[in-house]
């Protein structure tokens, strides 16, 4: 069966027909989903959603889009949210160089490591955003030196992949692995071990090709599915199989 190991919905885009959406889920092949805060209050929303259904889960945490408005009592609110026993993680967090009227490398650097930190404190695993910042993302979390996470929709080469799974990190896969032009992902998705990589969405964004325009959910992951089988030379049984496996062992299920 399929485990969404990265999804949104608590996005505003599933207002009108998120229970039927997520009720639809286990019907088709969907055994599970990590459901991911981006804010503090989006956080308690995933805690919420995923106390309502027995396959979702939750992360907490802050994006680094929204760093820029966090308190070291944000902290506090986070590892509160973590007793609950339906989170599984901390996330979304990590850092995002890509607009630059975002909140400075420092302060999202700063924040990223407090929770990682948090996450270590707490023995859980966390998610990763990195866009257009590889190399600080590598240079967190040696400084941290706690490795139990996933780089979410990895975008970076072989090269960068090769550090961060020799770090013990695992590398997640979406919609956009199947889009024809980005080489670079497809060439991670060959040569990552079995043992590490996993499905995701990002729902409601970034879905895979032949749904592009389209607002993303968990039902579009055969298609992915399918294009990892492709790149990896097996069958999708088996993708089904080991993504299943690794999200479970990652989040501790």
């Amino acid at each position: 069966m399929i485990f969404d190991s990265h999804a949104h919905y608590n996005d505003h885009q599933f207002s009108e027909d998120r229970e039927a959406v997520l009720a639809s889920l286990p019907q088709n092949n969907i055994c599970g989903v990590l459901n991911c805060g981006d804010t503090i209050e989006s956080s308690r929303f995933c805690v919420d959603l995923a106390n309502r259904y027995p396959f979702i889960y939750a992360a907490v945490g802050v994006h680094p889009e929204s760093v820029g408005e966090m308190k070291e009592s944000d902290l506090d609110a986070l590892r509160a949210m973590a007793k609950d026993k339906k989170v599984v993680a901390i996330g979304e967090i990590g850092l995002d160089y890509h607009y630059d009227d975002g909140a400075a490398p420092e302060m999202q650097k700063y924040w990223f490591k407090k929770q990682i930190e948090l996450a270590r404190e707490l023995n859980l695993p966390f998610v990763v955003h990195a866009r257009d910042a590889c190399a600080d993302t590598i240079e967190v979390l040696s400084e941290v030196g706690y490795f139990r996470g996933v780089m979410h929709c990895f975008s970076g080469s072989r090269e960068t992949a090769e550090i961060l799974l020799k770090m013990g990190m695992y590398i997640g896969f979406g919609g956009t692995v199947t889009y024809k032009n980005n080489k670079k992902a497809k060439e991670v998705a060959r040569i990552v071990p079995s043992n590490r990589y996993l499905l995701e969405t990002d729902c409601p964004y970034l879905p895979p090709d032949g749904h592009r325009g389209k607002r993303n959910s968990s039902l579009y992951l055969p298609r992915v599915v399918e294009e990892l089988a492709l790149l990896r030379g097996c069958d999708t049984q088996t993708i089904e199989k080991e993504t299943e496996e690794n999200t479970k062992r990652l989040l501790g299920l």
